[in-house]
């Protein structure tokens, strides 16, 4: 296998062997747990713009990888944070990327796809209202659903900068959630994700937001399929989990302990939303289809490996981990560049970059060692690292 010098966190330069890449068997749908990985975005590094306020796209590549994710089982949500919504992707680019990606579906039969609509069209600022905050959820979600979209309702900054406390919280969901043609994904995006969300439900206490989360969850329960909690703490998932109208499912958003909270226990289990998924499909379709056969052995001994890739990927400031889920579908061969919208891509340093590939490797998801190594051999160059 090849080997590879890497740089340390303590300065030094390392060799690193590779190991042989794991083969991940290919699970056939349907599985015991509702598995969607949140996609990211392909830049195009030929287009003249400027990074930082232009978004160019490789529309072939980013609707290719999309089909990877349904070949391998796996549902997609479209247009979400791991694609760089408010972080280089803004909304006009989002939309088109749903277009797109809702065309590409309707050819591959079982497709599963779910669409982020929010408010960031909408600069938040002391002089937004919540009427103007239900007003641009609305236009989002009738854009979403005119284009035949189910809809994940995103996180809003402008509601976290204009609301005054929990019932302003209640009266923009119920608002929304009332006029919705099918049940949705709520997503309650942690601050770690996302600092502009800090608060959200109208506390900065994630036990009290939790309380109003769940009372706007059992008002509008027939408009809900079920919410996505990104937090990172896999207690406060179980508790609300447990707490959950009937019929309303937890999608687990929660990059650091998603293999135990998808395996669940005796009182229940969550499905899976997660950004992570993207980077660890072939992983994550075998370790459904062994759930799904009731190994739960195979289950963690296939997920568990990546558990400490994904809170590396993730590690804070969180809100970064979009440039470690590109620069491994880089190395994996997805795309011929690691190049980012927004410029991202330098949003992490060489030594980060090189425990990711370590990481990577051990979980057996580098699928061609020798491609991998190429390709970090020259970013090392560009970084000087000879």
């Amino acid at each position: 296998m090849p080997t590879i010098t890497l740089p340390t966190a303590d300065r030094r330069l390392a060799p690193f062997t590779t190991s042989p890449p794991r083969e991940f068997p290919k699970a056939t749908p349907p599985f015991n747990r509702v598995a969607i990985a949140a996609a990211h975005v392909v830049s195009d590094p030929l287009a003249d713009c400027d990074p930082w306020l232009d978004v160019a796209i490789d529309w072939d590549r980013t609707i290719a990888y999309r089909r990877y994710l349904w070949s391998l089982g796996l549902g997609v949500a479209e247009a979400m944070d791991t694609a760089q919504r408010g972080m280089g992707l803004d909304w006009a680019t989002s939309l088109e990327l749903i277009r797109r990606s809702l065309d590409a579906a309707k050819g591959i039969p079982g497709a599963l796809i779910a669409c982020g609509a929010g408010t960031d069209h909408l600069a938040p600022g002391p002089d937004v209202t919540i009427d103007d905050v239900i007003a641009a959820y609305e236009h989002q979600v009738g854009a979403v659903e005119a284009l035949g979209g189910r809809v994940i309702l995103m996180a809003s900054r402008a509601l976290a900068k204009a609301a005054r406390g929990p019932d302003d919280y209640l009266r923009v969901y119920h608002r929304v959630l009332s006029q919705v043609r099918q049940p949705v994904i709520i997503h309650w995006l942690g601050e770690m994700f996302d600092p502009a969300l800090a608060g959200y439900w109208g506390s900065d206490d994630h036990w009290q937001a939790m309380e109003t989360c769940l009372a706007m969850l059992n008002a509008n329960a027939s408009a809900i399929d079920g919410i996505k909690v990104s937090l990172l703490d896999k207690d406060k998932e179980v508790v609300m989990r447990r707490r959950l109208p009937k019929g309303v499912r937890m999608y687990t958003g929660d990059d650091f302990n998603y293999a135990e909270l998808i395996a669940g226990d005796e009182q229940g289990h969550s499905d899976a939303l997660l950004g992570i998924f993207d980077p660890i499909a072939p992983a994550a379709s075998a370790a459904l289809g062994s759930l799904h056969r009731n190994d739960l052995s195979t289950f963690h001994d296939v997920l568990g490996p990546t558990v400490p890739l994904s809170r590396h990927v993730f590690k804070a400031p969180t809100r970064f981990y979009k440039t470690g889920v590109v620069f491994l579908a880089w190395l994996n061969g997805h795309q011929d560049h690691f190049t980012m919208v927004g410029g991202q891509h330098s949003a992490r340093s060489l030594p980060h970059l090189a425990e990711l590939f370590r990481l990577a490797d051990a979980a057996g998801l580098l699928r061609d060692p020798e491609m991998a190594c190429t390709r970090m051999r020259a970013l090392l160059v560009t970084h000087g690292v000879h």
